[in-house]
């Protein structure tokens, strides 16, 4: 039974580096649920790790931080392809290489640079690739559970992704003049991601989060994926302009006992 009408669909996905990549596990699924997934990943290091996961996949590369390089990529994905039914963008990067600063101390080349590659990325891409899209296309970008929370380790990184959570309805009202295709994103909490690994202090928040979630196991890869696979598909199609969060409860558990007892005790 074909629950998810994803059978034979094609769709354009946007940053697998490894295994351990959101995008990989959605691609994963995906192929299970019988859809197609084309590949486009930064470089042609990361396509050669790709081409072992997928061998069977087509893999383009795009540097997004270079307008020729999304010129380039659409004319050849269409010169390929006729269409596409969907599109997940789980691309992000923050240039923590001199440390983590306080953020009235955020370098504007660094904050630019991120807001470039982790939101405006989407609205080019999409604009890129409008008219590949199917009339009921659905778009996926990958944001975080909370971006109100001013977390330390993540830096400058939250208000760009609040950006890209506004994006969603600005891009889903400009393409309902001529498609119903609709824009979502997925909002998980702390992941075990290569990605992550570079962000300063991650482990400690990690662990912590681990504790506040009411099961106190954190949220897996192929959880926050499993919602993505679902916002891609027709079964969400009621969906539009929305950020998913997939948290596992974490959001309402802050105020937990054990942990305002340990707190409480240290003080």
């Amino acid at each position: 039974m074909d629950f998810l009408q994803l059978s034979g669909k094609r769709f354009l996905i946007f940053g697998v580096a490894n295994k351990k990549s959101v995008a990989y596990a959605v691609s994963k699924l995906l192929k299970e649920e019988g859809a197609e997934c084309v590949f486009v990943v930064q470089n042609d290091a990361i396509s050669e790790r790709v081409k072992k996961l997928f061998p069977d996949s087509e893999i383009f590369t795009c540097d997004v931080e270079k307008e020729e390089d999304i010129k380039n990529l659409r004319t050849k994905v269409g010169e390929k392809y006729e269409s596409f039914d969907g599109m997940l963008h789980s691309i992000a990067f923050a240039d923590y290489s001199d440390g983590m600063k306080p953020f009235h101390e955020t370098p504007r080349r660094a904050f630019l640079q991120a807001l470039e590659i982790s939101c405006f990325s989407l609205v080019e891409l999409s604009n890129a690739f409008s008219d590949l899209f199917t009339p009921n296309a659905s778009v996926v970008t990958m944001s975080i559970s909370t971006t109100q929370m001013a977390s330390e380790n993540y830096g400058y990184m939250a208000p760009i992704k609040a950006a890209l959570d506004s994006s969603l309805a600005f891009l889903t009202k400009s393409f309902s003049s001529f498609s119903n295709v609709r824009f979502n994103a997925v909002a998980p909490s702390l992941l075990k991601t290569s990605a992550s690994a570079g962000i300063p202090g991650y482990l400690d928040s990690y662990l912590y989060a681990e504790q506040v979630i009411p099961r106190k196991s954190p949220v897996q890869t192929e959880e926050a994926a499993a919602a993505v696979v679902f916002l891609l598909s027709p079964r969400s199609s009621g969906i539009v302009a929305q950020k998913i969060v997939v948290d596992a409860g974490m959001a309402i558990n802050y105020f937990d006992k054990k942990i305002i007892e340990s707190v409480v005790k240290e003080g």
